[in-house]
């Protein structure tokens, strides 16, 4: 099992610059992976101050040299898919093949997707995700696409160069309780992240997994690590990536006493 960190960028991690020498710190301590949460507006009693998820994991990127990275998780509802595409390929080549790509429905907290006209409807969000990630996936392929979907539109577009990873940056999709809709979606690209699972609810997961793909060779499985979670119980069942979860507001010094102690300790 690999060990990553999984931190919110707000109030003191909102400097770019502060992330980059935790990023910096973590990988001197032994850990595999470093991914940032991607919200632009969270409740005003949580934290006022975000940094934007792009940006920081850019500092990052050039501070490192072997920690894989990402955002976990980049809501495609609020974005346009060709600039995602252009930023999957650019912070790929940047880190030298070290990214990976956690998409998900997004949620509304704080109103970052009603305060600026965006869908909150989450069947509509499904669907635009879907059409978004194959989307994606076509871009980074290097090879000219044309699209007339219901939510995005591509006209004989090409888009070089191609990341370094092939044949496309992993996509990790998130998945909350008990639908099964976002596991089958996971299930045809690279990698799982279950949010607010228990070890019962991993299994069953992984379950819809297998009958998807036959198996879970060459596919990822990132939990949540937090005190009270049983972490040997999550691998045995089949994850591949514990995420160390850090709430939002944690101060920067704290974050960084953690990380020097390393993985599992």
């Amino acid at each position: 099992m690999k060990h990553a960190l999984y931190l919110p960028p707000f109030a003191e991690l909102a400097d770019p610059r502060v992330v980059r020498d935790l990023a910096a710190a973590a990988e001197q301590s032994g850990w595999d992976g470093f991914f940032l949460w991607d919200h632009v507006l969270r409740p005003p009693d949580e934290v006022d101050e975000i940094a934007d998820v792009w940006v920081t994991l850019a500092a990052v990127a050039a501070a490192t040299s072997t920690l894989r990275l990402g955002p976990m998780v980049t809501p495609l509802v609020r974005r346009r898919v060709q600039k995602v595409a252009r930023e999957v390929v650019s912070l790929d080549l940047l880190s030298s093949g070290r990214l990976t790509l956690g998409l998900g429905l997004g949620v509304d907290s704080g109103g970052e997707l009603s305060k600026f006209g965006e869908l909150t409807d989450e069947r509509a969000r499904g669907d635009l995700l879907d059409e978004g990630a194959g989307l994606l996936d076509a871009l980074m392929t290097g090879e000219e696409v044309s699209h007339h979907g219901r939510y995005f539109t591509v006209e004989a577009a090409r888009f070089l160069p191609r990341p370094v990873q092939q044949p496309r940056v992993p996509m990790w999709f998130a998945t909350r309780g008990a639908a099964t809709r976002p596991v089958r979606r996971a299930a045809r690209y690279d990698g799982v992240f279950p949010i607010e699972i228990d070890g019962d609810g991993l299994s069953r997961v992984l379950d819809v997994v297998v009958a998807e793909r036959g198996s879970l060779d060459d596919f990822d499985v990132a939990v949540l690590e937090f005190p009270g979670v049983d972490i040997a119980d999550m691998e045995r069942r089949g994850a591949t990536w514990a995420m160390w979860s850090f709430l939002p507001g944690e101060p920067a010094a704290e974050v960084a006493a953690f990380i020097e102690r390393g993985p599992g300790a």
